[in-house]
């Protein structure tokens, strides 16, 4: 059962219980609002609280974070899970392809991952993804348990806290071997699922290296700094070096791969609750070996 705890110190007492839970231990004020409501989620000293109590020294001040969680409303499935790391906050999950994070309208009762962690889970879980995958895309996915996990994670995404690192097999080699690409990125006219590089489009930014190359091949490690839809794909493509087996953004070849070859290897983050911090990698997979090997 996630939750957090603080022990009142001399110079915290005499504060309010709502101080204390949007101060030290960082709840937002809905989130507090949804304990409020629930009858075991706020306790001091083991024993149920209202927020404008004044602890004092000594008290321990505990938030159940499971207690304001609402089910994620898809239907649980079967499934094999590939956990890299979990505790009673998050999970870090290498996920395969070709599979779908959440439900989507167009794949109705498709298996998703959201279906699998909910499964794990048990019933009424919750499905908090920190950074979603495209269903052609394997590697490292991090789950929070809670909102409240989500949020913090969410702001270390977007602060450059949470790092993510990308291989991928791609046709040709960008020039320089190593650099940056700064292109804005925006919908593709007429498509729903099309991504363009177009002047008026979201800032986007990715950093790439060129590890190896045979023949017309290279295999190039990519760091996201932005996280535009189709980002990776789209910055390679307009490059000259779109990923083997892109058909969106390439040239389809299931012959070699049926699937863009994009694999995310590594994620480096501070824990949201201890602040340790995480530094996770997953092999290149199979289909990708075969393709570089070859």
């Amino acid at each position: 059962m996630p939750r957090l705890g603080l022990t009142v110190t001399e110079e915290q007492a005499g504060r309010t219980v709502l101080s204390l839970l949007r101060g030290e231990l960082g709840l937002s004020s809905t989130l507090v609002k949804r304990l409020k409501r629930t009858e075991l989620g706020l306790l001091l000293n083991g024993a149920p609280v209202h927020t404008d109590a004044r602890p004092r020294a000594g008290d321990r001040l505990e938030a159940d974070l499971s207690a304001a969680e609402r089910p994620a409303g898809v239907e649980p499935v079967e499934m094999a899970l590939d956990i890299l790391f979990e505790d009673e906050h998050l999970l870090i999950i290498n996920k395969p392809a070709p599979l779908a994070v959440i439900p989507s309208s167009l794949s109705p009762g498709e298996p998703t991952l959201a279906g699998g962690v909910v499964r794990y889970l048990g019933p009424g879980a919750p499905f908090h993804p920190v950074n979603r995958l495209d269903r052609g895309t394997t590697g490292l996915m991090a789950v929070a348990k809670t909102g409240y996990i989500h949020d913090r994670l969410r702001r270390q995404l977007h602060g450059g806290g949470f790092a993510r690192t990308y291989l991928a097999v791609c046709a040709g080699a960008p020039e320089p071997a190593e650099g940056v690409i700064d292109l804005p990125i925006g919908q593709a006219p007429g498509s729903a699922v099309k991504r363009q590089v177009s002047p008026d489009g979201r800032p986007a930014l990715t950093r790439y290296r060129v590890l190896g190359r045979r023949g017309c091949w290279s295999l190039v490690e990519l760091r996201p700094q932005t996280g535009r839809t189709h980002q990776l794909r789209v910055h390679m493509a307009a490059v000259g070096c779109p990923l083997a087996g892109d058909w969106l953004y390439g040239t389809e070849d299931r012959a070699r791969i049926s699937r863009p070859a994009l694999h995310a290897c590594r994620l480096v983050l501070a824990h949201p609750v201890s602040g340790e911090g995480l530094d996770l990698t997953a092999p290149l997979p199979a289909d990708m070996k075969r393709l570089w090997e070859r």
